[in-house]
C-alpha cells in the first residue's frame, strides 16, 4: 500500500511539474507574440499582458503549493546550517505551527475575497477575478497540508535535512 501510494505521489508530482511547464511555455509565447506585435506590428494588444500576468501569478503559487519541495524553501542558512538536528527539527516545529495557524486563521478571509471578486472581470478578456485568485486557495490548502506533514515528521523524529553548501544553487 505505501509504494502505491509513494508511486501515486510521484506520478502526480511528474504532472503538476508538466502543468507547470506548460503554463510557462505559454506565458513565454504569449509575451512573444505582444513583443511582435508591438514592436515589429506597431500594434500593441492588452490580452497579452493580461495573460502574461495571469500566468505569471498561477507560475507562481501553483508551483509554490505543488512543485516546490521542502528542502528548496527559503531558510536563513546563517542560522539553520550552524545548529544540530534537534535545533532544525525545533524550528521547523515552530514554523509549520505557525504557519498551519495564520493560513489556517485566514482561509475564510480568503474564501469570502475570491467569492466577492466574481462580480468583477479582467479588463480584456473578461474572466471573472474569482477564476484568477482561486489558485490562491488552492495554495493555501496545500501549505497547511504540507506544514502540518512536516510539522508532524519533526515531532516524530525526522529533522529537515541540512543545508549543503556543495548543492546552494545547482539545482541539485
Amino acid at each position: 500500500m505505501t509504494d502505491r501510494l509513494k508511486g501515486l505521489g510521484g506520478w502526480l508530482s511528474r504532472r503538476a511539474e508538466n502543468v507547470l511547464v506548460l503554463m510557462l511555455g505559454g506565458m513565454f509565447a504569449v509575451f512573444i507574440l505582444q513583443i511582435v506585435f508591438r514592436y515589429l506590428l506597431n500594434l500593441p494588444i492588452g490580452w497579452t499582458h493580461e495573460i502574461s500576468v495571469i500566468l505569471w501569478l498561477w507560475i507562481v503559487l501553483f508551483g509554490s503549493a505543488f512543485v516546490t519541495r521542502e528542502s528548496e524553501e527559503i531558510r536563513f542558512d546563517i542560522i539553520y546550517g550552524a545548529v544540530g538536528a534537534r535545533a532544525r527539527r525545533v524550528m521547523a516545529v515552530v514554523t509549520a505551527a505557525a504557519l498551519v495557524v495564520l493560513y489556517t486563521i485566514s482561509l475564510p478571509a480568503m474564501v469570502d475575497y475570491v467569492s466577492f471578486m466574481k462580480v468583477e472581470r479582467t479588463a480584456y478578456l473578461k474572466l471573472p477575478f474569482n477564476w484568477v485568485y482561486a489558485i490562491y486557495l488552492a495554495f493555501a490548502v496545500a501549505a497547511i497540508c504540507r506544514y502540518l506533514w512536516l510539522g508532524w515528521q519533526a515531532l516524530r523524529g525526522t529533522a529537515p535535512e541540512a543545508f549543503d553548501p556543495t548543492k546552494a544553487g545547482s539545482g541539485v
